[in-house]
């Protein structure tokens, strides 16, 4: 169910890519600071799970169960809000990327105030929140069905450059929506690596800003305009008198 987005085609690549640059952030913390674990990624979790069989990979099985578990329960929540308010895009949009940013902001607040830790047992918590987010988001864009912006996933991406090239006997197609994409998770990833010397705390309420961002491009949306039939014209046939 592909449901189409209240803004022009632009704004709406450029909020995806938003979204993306956002991965990069909040995986940047994730894998830096909470333990060698994705929560966006969670092909990179399925995988970690099968290299913790190695006792020597330093790899938390654990973190990746719970990492998956709430990024599925934050999955559910934004799938269960784009069939309640399919009939609604930019109400749905704005709730769901609302709720997003919802959640990192108060783990921002929570890891800021050292209620959820970044080390420790306590990380799990820390994971399960984040994941959360990321599976509101990753359902949320899925069911908007932008064409090569999934906001997570790049191999598919990387793919179609190289595939439909016309170096490969494609179409040739402009690569710009596959690169930018590429290059936003590239520029999050890095950004978030460059603000964790500082702050992880801040890596993620930069994370929440940039979501709050994309929500009030899509609160701002207006709906299209519904379309008018014009009227008929008013012919106005003349009287002719009869003569008696």
């Amino acid at each position: 169910m592909a449901i189409s987005s209240p803004l022009s085609s632009r704004q709406t690549v450029a909020a995806l890519l938003t979204l993306t640059a956002v991965t990069g952030l909040v995986d940047a913390v994730s894998y830096l600071r909470l333990g060698r674990v994705f929560v966006a990624n969670m092909t990179g979790n399925v995988v970690f799970l099968g290299f913790s069989a190695d006792s020597h990979s330093g790899l938390s099985p654990a973190a990746s169960v719970i990492a998956i578990a709430g990024f599925l329960l934050g999955a559910l929540a934004g799938g269960r809000a784009a069939h309640a308010l399919a009939a609604r895009p930019g109400r749905w949009l704005a709730s769901a990327f609302a709720g997003e940013a919802a959640i990192l902001g108060v783990a921002a607040a929570l890891t800021g105030t050292g209620v959820l830790p970044f080390a420790g047992s306590g990380r799990f918590a820390t994971i399960a929140v984040l994941a959360m987010a990321l599976g509101v988001q990753n359902s949320t864009v899925r069911h908007l069905g932008a064409a090569d912006l999934t906001t997570t996933v790049l191999t598919l991406t990387l793919t179609g450059v190289a595939a439909d090239s016309a170096l490969a006997g494609g179409p040739g197609a402009r690569p710009h929506r596959r690169l930018g994409s590429v290059a936003a998770m590239l520029a999050g990833a890095a950004a978030g690596a460059g603000i964790l010397q500082w702050s992880p705390t801040a890596v993620i309420a930069v994370a929440a800003a940039l979501v709050a961002a994309v929500t009030g491009a899509f609160l701002a949306a207006r709906p299209p305009a519904a379309r008018t039939v014009p009227a008929a014209p008013l012919t106005v046939r003349p009287v002719v008198s009869r003569a008696a």
